[in-house]
């Protein structure tokens, strides 16, 4: 791309919102490459910092599946399902979605020969010093911050007048086009999703998704390369999300996320064609109002979860966010609120600072709401 071009598509980015910045640091992949066998210091955890690595794969059974096709068409029982997985576990998944196994294997298989290009025509995507969107490694915040053993391709996809294309490969031929196929069939899951969870909260089916102004929706492209030492690493760092909702893609050879439950980190089995579904800290934040332990039992929360390396095989996700707009006030929901029995835990905070402040730490459990919590 010539020099003119490039400040052409920088006047055009002029009205597009920034996120945070990240440190540059090594790619995993290209380490990998060089020599299998080693695992630099800066990645290896302790024994303090590596979370407990129960085996609690008797409960991956347990966690739920819902049918999108019979949540969509109203079926009481099915919602009452989605009720209970909010509840007991944050997470689930989809199965009867209508995504296409044509547009999943397109996406999968452009993405995985991204991945595979050298290392400088990835890094011809790289993050620029002051965003996500791009080739990189995100919530690296400080030079001592231990580091995860994966790389990522990160777009924000909607609205579309937010794409940084500068960062949009052009190889594999065809990638813009395959990735909106993909981003589009995920939009129109999250949405009934969102809707669902409404009703299930109380309220119309159109009210929460009315609340975001605008649903805005980022892609993370994930890439995990195997370890030699894959018990003293972390593919991703203990975190929850930020977003309203998170729809996984995992691949569907090779176990890696693991959420907790119950003090336990439990893996979440890949089931064939089955999307994996989250709720983030908006909904905790617009539902989870109240201090007192007996009346917070119950509601719904957002999970930690991570991702594990093995020896053998190397590993591709891809995580879709929903978010609101960033002048979108997060606060609790009056109706969930009745001021004669209950405290709010939450204060208003706007979206758009909540997300950036997130940003500028690195992933650390559920640390960031706090900043929720007392309203900074």
């Amino acid at each position: 791309m010539g020099s003119s071009n490039i400040d052409e598509a920088a006047m055009d980015e002029q009205d597009i919102p920034t996120y945070a910045s990240s440190l540059p640091v090594p790619n995993v992949q290209e380490m990998v490459r060089e020599n299998p066998l080693h695992v630099p210091e800066r990645y290896i955890r302790n024994h303090e910092d590596m979370p407990k690595s129960t085996d609690a794969t008797h409960l991956s059974s347990k966690i739920p599946v819902i049918d999108l096709l019979l949540l969509s068409s109203g079926r009481k029982e099915e919602l009452k399902k989605l009720d209970l997985a909010c509840q007991e576990w944050g997470f689930f998944q989809v199965v009867n979605h209508s995504v296409t196994k044509e547009v999943v294997h397109n996406f999968k298989d452009a993405t995985a020969e991204f991945f595979d290009l050298p290392l400088e025509e990835k890094n011809m995507y790289a993050m620029a010093s002051n965003d996500i969107q791009g080739y990189g490694h995100a919530y690296v915040v400080s030079e001592e911050q231990k580091l995860d053993w994966s790389d990522a391709l990160i777009l924000i996809t909607y609205p579309s007048k937010y794409r940084r294309l500068r960062f949009w490969p052009t190889t594999p031929t065809g990638f813009k086009e395959i990735t909106e196929a993909y981003a589009n069939e995920l939009r129109r899951v999250a949405e009934e999703l969102i809707g669902s969870i409404s009703l299930i909260m109380g309220m119309d089916k159109s009210t929460l998704l009315a609340m975001h102004k605008e649903l805005m929706q980022g892609m993370r492209l994930n890439y995990y390369p195997t370890c030699n030492k894959p018990d003293q690493v972390l593919g991703i760092s203990p975190h929850s999300d930020t977003s309203t909702i998170t729809i996984l893609h995992q691949d569907e050879n090779v176990n890696g996320l693991q959420i907790r439950h119950g003090g336990e980190w439990v893996p979440v089995n890949p089931i064939e064609n089955a999307l994996v579904v989250n709720i983030g800290d908006v909904i905790e934040v617009q539902i989870l109002q109240f201090i007192e332990p007996i009346l917070s039992n119950g509601k719904y929360k957002s999970i930690e979860h991570r991702a594990v390396t093995n020896e053998n095989k190397a590993r591709i996700s891809f995580a879709t966010f929903f978010i609101p707009n960033d002048d979108v006030e997060l606060e609790p929901l009056d109706n969930l609120v009745d001021p004669k029995t209950t405290l709010r835990m939450y204060k208003k905070v706007r979206y758009g600072d909540y997300l950036r402040q997130s940003m500028k730490s690195k992933l650390q459990g559920k640390a960031h709401t706090e900043m929720a919590k007392n309203g900074t």
